[in-house]
């Protein structure tokens, strides 16, 4: 399988083959890629990406970015919401990426081996996760599961898909519409690390939580922006 270093090879490569990323990429802030990549990348393009790269989480993210100055705008409201979801969910890593806000969880912080049922310890995170997401209406947000590939691919398949339901079905349990979120389950095809050692089949188990502006939002920052 490819390795993560190879896999963010590939996503330079394709960006940089649109003209998205320039010499002087590197000094730029997260909102200004993300007002950079959403001028040359609509859905289409950002799900190639994402596919090339082997990472549907960024893809969902490029794909759904505007650009230019109303991108910037959706990126200062991510900014806020990324800061605010670091400092009350401890259990997650977040990043800025583009106009959008990665989440992820290691699987085993919300689940037992080869479970979807959440682990009591998860649910306090996820609940502050929820209470975000209701405070930020204006976003939608995808799950995406992904496992090591310890065991079948159908069975790590059906894993994946289990326990992003289980995430989605928490947060909508906590006053998040269900309209706004969608889960895919992505079995082992995605790993961001070797599956050949102990730690890094645990990295691959996790469970990653895409926030993107949903239409409300991009409708203000093109109104922003005039």
């Amino acid at each position: 399988m490819k390795s993560l270093k190879i896999k963010v090879a590939t996503l330079s490569i394709a960006l940089a083959s649109l003209g998205i990323i320039g010499s002087g990429c590197n000094s730029l802030t997260k909102t200004q890629k993300g007002a950079a990549i959403g001028a040359g990348a609509g859905g289409t393009v950002g799900a190639l990406i994402g596919k090339a790269a082997g990472n549907t989480a960024l893809g969902a993210i490029i794909g759904g970015a505007v650009g230019g100055t109303a991108g910037a705008f959706i990126g200062r409201n991510m900014d806020r919401q990324a800061a605010e979801i670091k400092q009350t969910v401890p259990g997650a890593t977040v990043t800025r990426e583009g106009e959008g806000i990665l989440v992820k969880f290691d699987s085993g912080i919300l689940f037992d081996t080869n479970k979807s049922d959440l682990k009591p310890a998860a649910q306090s995170n996820l609940q502050n996760l929820a209470a975000s997401l209701q405070k930020n209406p204006e976003t939608n947000i995808l799950i995406v599961g992904h496992t090591d590939n310890t065991g079948s691919d159908a069975y790590n398949m059906d894993l994946s898909v289990r326990r992003a339901e289980s995430v989605k079905s928490y947060i909508v349990a906590g006053n998040v519409a269900a309209a706004r979120l969608q889960t895919q389950g992505k079995g082992e095809s995605e790993p961001i690390a070797d599956n050949t050692t102990v730690d890094g089949r645990s990295q691959n188990r996790r469970v990653e939580i895409v926030i993107v502006a949903n239409s409300t939002m991009k409708q203000q920052a093109k109104q922003a922006a005039q």
